[in-house]
């Protein structure tokens, strides 16, 4: 069964799949510590708060702070999510994350919600589109982007048994639900659908544009094998190549920058061991706006016309 399968009658944002992932974890990990920036609601943690009060820390206006007590909180044993804004979670406090986690490889899960141009109204300060980059030069550090609220709560119980520090990467949008939880494992691809034609490669909330423009192009005869990436890093490499040695080409769907995104992973990765042609639908060298988030997707080239634009172009 292939693409078929993956349609949602339902809207959930995978900021509310984080919160119904820390809530089974504050209930089955008692070593699970939340900390937080001030933006519990945003977060979608009150429920961890209320069942766990002796496992919280609210830290206030002070991300960096709460950088360093999540090192500390690991160091002794617990497994602290530190919980924020993608903007501040990464911007704010690269030092921090830097010196502090990823050099000693502490066990601390930075998780970022309100990422990307789909947080809309709250416009470019805050819609950072450069975070996975960061993240992803950031020796020792995993970094996941799922896709929908299932991919969410998976991953956020997922991160809590890997050892290392993670990056864990959702957004403030109602979002089509599609994917299964059982699917998620920590740096392994799902291939969605096989085809022979094109290579169509997304992660994010830029999977279920590709999702439609598959479903598009199955329709007038073209062969696509769809691949979800939701783990950024470490990156699916096989499942890759295996993809591109088949259809030789490839289209790389994000929200994100086009400069250090999964797209220029994957063009790095293409270069080294099997050159193809390639096109990236991505933010182009942008900040965003204020606007709502569909509106923003397909005035900065992510919308689902983009990604059959980009397929048709390699093809």
């Amino acid at each position: 069964m292939g693409i078929e399968k993956y349609t949602s009658t339902e809207k959930k944002s995978t900021r509310d799949g984080f919160g119904a992932g820390m809530r089974e974890l504050g209930r089955s990990n008692p070593d699970v510590v939340a900390l937080c920036a001030d933006l519990v609601g945003s977060l979608k943690i009150q429920t961890f708060i209320d069942e766990n009060p002796e496992r919280f820390v609210q830290v206030g206006i002070a991300e960096a702070n709460m950088m360093g007590i999540a090192a500390g909180l690991a160091t002794a044993g617990k497994v602290p999510f530190a919980t924020t804004f993608a903007n501040f979670a990464t911007g704010r406090v690269y030092d921090q994350i830097r010196q502090s986690i990823a050099y000693s490889h502490k066990n601390v899960k930075i998780c970022a919600s309100h990422a990307g141009l789909t947080l809309g109204e709250d416009g470019a300060t805050h819609q950072i589109l450069e975070d996975l980059g960061m993240m992803k030069m950031l020796p020792g550090m995993t970094v996941i982007n799922p896709a929908d609220y299932n991919q969410t709560k998976a991953a956020t119980i997922a991160i809590a048994d890997h050892h290392g520090p993670v990056y864990l990467r959702f957004g403030r949008p109602s979002w089509p639900v599609f994917m299964s939880e059982s699917e998620f494992q920590i740096g392994k691809a799902i291939v969605m659908n096989e085809g022979s034609d094109i290579t169509v490669i997304a992660t994010g909330h830029l999977l279920w544009h590709a999702v439609e423009a598959t479903k598009e192009l199955l329709s007038k005869g073209i062969s696509v094998d769809l691949i979800n990436i939701h783990t950024i890093k470490p990156l699916d490499e096989e499942a890759i190549l295996k993809s591109v040695s088949k259809t030789g080409k490839c289209v790389v769907a994000e929200e994100h920058q086009r400069n250090g995104g999964l797209g220029e992973s994957v063009a790095g990765l293409l270069a080294r061991n099997n050159p193809a042609p390639m096109a990236m639908v991505a933010v182009n060298d942008s900040f965003g706006e204020s606007g709502k988030p569909d509106q923003l997707l397909n005035k900065y080239g992510l919308g689902i016309s983009d990604v059959l634009e980009a397929c048709e172009k390699v093809l």
